[in-house]
């Protein structure tokens, strides 16, 4: 893999980019947790305007979910392109490779863990909405 001159400018801009790389590994799997904890609570209220609360926050939440996908996808182009003269370099110099690996491995656990929990979370979605009666359903809609 070719290594890059790297700018100060440029090496800021890739510093930034990593940063909020990882910030949305952590949104993507944060959003998931804040969700599995509001179907719990609506499964224990089990009311229809609990139904319609978790379901309007879903809403809201996948947004969230959605900017954390697009911006882990986006970002990790430049990530891949300056991972060798950027982080692979500075951790290699410091003897941290483990770590480096050991952190990419969760990393990649976390996405695995959102995508596949806001999978099954479309089932649940699609379940409740069908048990509210049409005047709930607009207000979710609304």
């Amino acid at each position: 893999m070719p290594t890059f001159e790297i700018t100060p400018a440029l090496g800021v801009a890739i510093m930034m980019n990593n940063y909020f790389h990882d910030v949305a590994t952590a949104l993507m799997m944060a959003s998931a947790f804040v969700l599995h904890a509001i179907v719990r609570t609506e499964a224990a209220m089990n009311t229809p305007v609990a139904t319609v609360f978790f379901l309007k926050m879903h809403k809201q939440m996948v947004k969230f979910f959605r900017f954390s996908l697009w911006w882990i996808i986006i970002g990790g182009v430049p990530r891949t392109i300056f991972y060798t003269s950027f982080e692979w370099n500075h951790f290699a110099d410091k003897l941290q490779v483990p770590a480096l690996m050991i952190k990419h491995l969760l990393m990649a656990g976390a996405v695995i863990y959102g995508i596949r929990a806001w999978r099954r979370l479309k089932v649940k979605v699609v379940e409740l909405r069908e048990s509210l009666s049409p005047e709930m359903r607009a207000e979710v809609d609304k």
